[in-house]
């Protein structure tokens, strides 16, 4: 198994995909927990007003899956995905010149808009590096392949974090180092091999909101992709509500700095990778959602921990501690343990479902399936944000609201039932 995953690494069909990805992952992650880091711990110094940009920065990456999704999957069907990566990665050399000066000016707007630029970036490579792996891969290599693709997508997510905490209080420097692995994921992305559309190709239909509701009905009313988008949706907004909790409680509820915040980031980002990998080697590359369930109550019971550690957190002084002087907190290590247990067993959760989407339609189909998952995925996560504002305004911290996602894994946990009902033993087929 580990052999049969291994190859893929060194295979053209797969390597270059999977560096385009790395170091897309890499850069927005480096660029979006700067620019939060740098705004909550350099500009702001207001607790509700750190936990509303975390919020508003959070919407404004979703908000681009949510009106281009649609769009962006039919023209992943309908052309060259490989062509198409490399006008979108050009496209992000662009966005980081704009993220760069906003964070040289101090320039919040400007920041804000090169946040939502990205979001309109990953909007259009998501479909592709997904729907591109049947394509170029065999059946029996796809569920691994997806979680490579995942694993290595959070190794590079932890490492742009670590390099944002580092460079978080020195922007001119993390504007350099953006718009370098923007031109890096360029020339990655021009090694990747031609994927041209099916024979039998659809006519792509460009009112945004006809499409994305045409597209959304026309995909949810099966009843495998229906659990399936749903179960994926419950835990992107589990995640973007985390993600916007992770900076005001680390500051506000652990007073530590932003190289603690980072270290969060971090956990989380080694977790998913580690998930997205042990899945693979309990399934044996078979695509099934039966360990789903059992994942995302585990995954519950650990924020539930992680709630129950952070009530137990002392008070502390005016200043900042230190990652160090964090490490040496006895309840650091336990807090440490359950954020590790959230991530990986999160990442078992996830990986097979999105193997589910692209192995269960027809590979003319592929992009614009997981375009309606994003669509979906992305108005979940707008409102789970618009929730965890509004939760903030009534006085409900990031401490409080981690019940109320301990609370959203049981309804994903039967959803990944259903869908283990619905589709495993070889009950599911292609319509």
């Amino acid at each position: 198994m580990i052999q049969n995953v291994a190859h893929l690494l060194r295979a053209r069909r797969f390597l270059p995909l999977f560096a385009t990805q790395f170091l897309g992952a890499f850069n927005d992650s480096l660029f979006k927990q700067a620019v939060v880091l740098f705004v909550t711990y350099q500009l702001l110094q207001n607790p509700a007003k750190e936990f509303q940009f975390s919020a508003i920065a959070q919407g404004l990456f979703i908000l681009p899956f949510f009106l281009f999704s649609a769009l962006s999957g039919q023209l992943a069907d309908d052309h060259d995905k490989a062509k198409l990566i490399r006008i979108i990665k050009f496209a992000e050399i662009l966005i980081m010149i704009v993220g760069g000066a906003g964070l040289m000016l101090e320039n919040i707007p400007l920041m804000l808009a090169a946040v939502f630029a990205m979001g309109v970036h990953s909007t259009f490579f998501g479909p592709i590096k997904y729907a591109i792996l049947p394509q170029h891969l065999g059946h029996d290599e796809v569920l691994g392949g997806t979680g490579l693709v995942e694993a290595g997508t959070y190794i590079a997510i932890l490492l742009g974090t670590i390099i944002a905490g580092v460079l978080a209080a020195e922007p001119q420097y993390a504007a350099g180092a953006v718009l370098v692995f923007a031109g890096l994921g360029f020339l990655a992305g021009r090694q990747v091999p031609p994927a041209p559309p099916a024979a039998e190709r659809l006519p792509i239909t460009w009112h945004i909101v006809h499409a994305s509701i045409q597209l959304v009905s026309g995909t949810m009313h099966i009843r495998r992709l229906f659990l399936a988008i749903l179960a994926i949706s419950f835990f992107w907004t589990i995640g973007a509500v985390l993600i916007i909790i992770f900076p005001p409680l680390v500051k506000n509820v652990l007073g530590a700095n932003e190289q603690v915040a980072s270290l969060f980031i971090a956990i989380f980002s080694i977790g998913i990778a580690i998930g997205s990998v042990a899945i693979n080697r309990l399934l044996k590359s078979e695509v099934s959602a039966r360990f789903a369930p059992p994942s995302v109550i585990a995954m519950g019971l650990f924020v539930l921990a992680l709630h129950f550690v952070a009530l137990t957190w002392g008070k502390h002084g005016p200043e900042l501690t230190t990652l160090g002087n964090f490490l040496f907190n006895p309840m650091a290590w336990p807090m440490i343990f359950c954020l590790l247990g959230v991530a990986i067993t999160g990442g078992m959760f996830v990986v097979p479902l999105y193997a589910f989407l692209t192995t269960t339609v027809p590979k003319s189909e592929t992009s614009r399936t997981v375009a309606a998952n994003n669509i979906v995925n992305s108005g979940a996560m707008v409102i789970g944000s618009a929730v965890a504002i509004a939760l903030n305004f009534a006085g409900v911290g990031p401490t409080k609201q981690l019940l109320l996602v301990a609370a959203m894994c049981i309804v994903s946990a039967w959803l990944g039932w259903k869908l283990h009902l619905a589709c495993d033993e070889g009950r599911c087929r292609v319509d």
